[in-house]
């Protein structure tokens, strides 16, 4: 049985939806543990296989069901909304503090219940089908990069042991590879350029598969209005900007701008004790896919602002800044005219001054 404080403190959170019953869910691949309370005060704490924690759910009354968001979390948040359940999605960082003995699948899911009554507890928004769909593909796409690159590298590497050099770059040595291969081929042992010839249509055949996720990305977001709308920001092309839309989802979600960018792992991580507050570097939170599209994108305004002698506010943070300060603010930047541009259903006007209300 829980003490009374428990039940008190559980129902003094709730608020108007003290009547709500909230669960606590530890999710993996076959196991399954619910920790809920009863309205007479009972603990229960079961363990169920995925049928059997369906058909459970089902016959239950509505009410709020807490998990981590962690792998499947979005695909069981679909399931319980379909169910007549919230689902609250709590990152698994704000969850560990409230596991009170050892870890062990019981103590998860009533760690999850206890994370889940805090006031002011942020919650992951869940993710649609095509939501998650979207990003499946730019994972997808971003693997076969880094294989291309790492193919292009090996063969750098094996044909340098031969003293065959070639410039620098990835296409420009990739091209200049192919430029050569005559030479190559009286170069070196016919094993090797064998295996030469093969890495070079490993590379044809991923350049073909990128081609394609790229043009399933590109198809996407010009049917999303989202996409469409923030795509006309300077240092956000369709890539970047199904990414975005994909991984915010409800714009309304972050309360501002810095919530989303702090959400991206662009704002400084702060330490401070005795009332004193230091900066350091970014915090890297989020999606590092993600973070690196829009700083790279911000390199790219950044450099024709520079060529343009149009920089603005960030010449002049460049002239007291390091160049990667510069481009992490610039992305910040974007993010919050990202936000501004979704959230309050704005086009992107270049010369859009804000005005506060009086």
């Amino acid at each position: 049985m829980c003490q009374s404080g428990s039940v008190s403190n559980h129902a003094r959170m709730e608020g108007p939806e003290m009547n709500t019953t909230t669960y606590g869910l530890d999710i993996a691949k076959t196991v399954f543990q619910l920790y809920w309370v009863e309205p007479s005060g009972k603990c229960c704490n079961r363990r169920f296989n995925r049928t059997k924690l369906i058909e459970f759910l089902a016959k239950r009354e509505p009410g709020r069901v807490a998990l981590e968001a962690c792998a499947s979390a979005h695909w069981w948040a679909r399931q319980l909304q379909g169910l007549g359940h919230k689902p609250v999605l709590l990152h698994a960082r704000y969850v560990r503090p409230f596991v009170q003995t050892n870890k062990t699948d019981a103590a998860d899911a009533k760690a999850i219940w206890t994370a889940a009554q805090q006031p002011g507890m942020r919650e992951v928004a869940p993710k649609s089908e095509t939501q998650q769909c979207v990003l499946a593909v730019h994972a997808m796409r971003s693997l076969r990069i880094k294989m291309r690159t790492m193919l292009v590298n090996q063969l750098r590497g094996m044909l340098v042991e031969f003293g065959i050099h070639f410039r620098r770059g990835r296409q420009a040595g990739l091209d200049e590879i192919v430029q050569r291969l005559p030479e190559i081929e009286s170069r070196v042992p016919p094993t090797l350029f064998e295996a030469v010839h093969q890495q070079l249509r490993s590379l044809e055949s991923l350049d073909r598969e990128i081609a394609e996720y790229d043009r399933q990305i590109t198809a996407w977001g010009r049917q999303d209005r989202a996409c469409q709308t923030i795509s006309a920001i300077p240092g956000i092309g369709m890539l970047t900007a199904t990414a975005l839309v994909a991984t915010i989802g409800e714009a309304r979600t972050f309360k501002s701008g810095r919530q989303l960018a702090a959400f991206l792992g662009l704002v400084p991580k702060q330490t401070g004790t005795g009332g004193k507050v230091r900066l350091g570097g970014i915090s890297k939170r989020g999606n590092p896919y993600l973070r690196t599209l829009l700083i790279h994108g911000a390199r790219t305004v950044l450099s024709h602002l520079r060529r343009k002698n149009q920089g603005g506010w960030s010449q002049a943070l460049a002239q007291k800044r390091p160049t990667n300060v510069v481009a992490v603010a610039m992305a910040n930047k974007t993010v919050r005219t990202v936000w501004a541009l979704l959230a309050h259903e704005r086009t992107y006007d270049r010369d859009y001054v804000s005005v506060r209300p009086a």
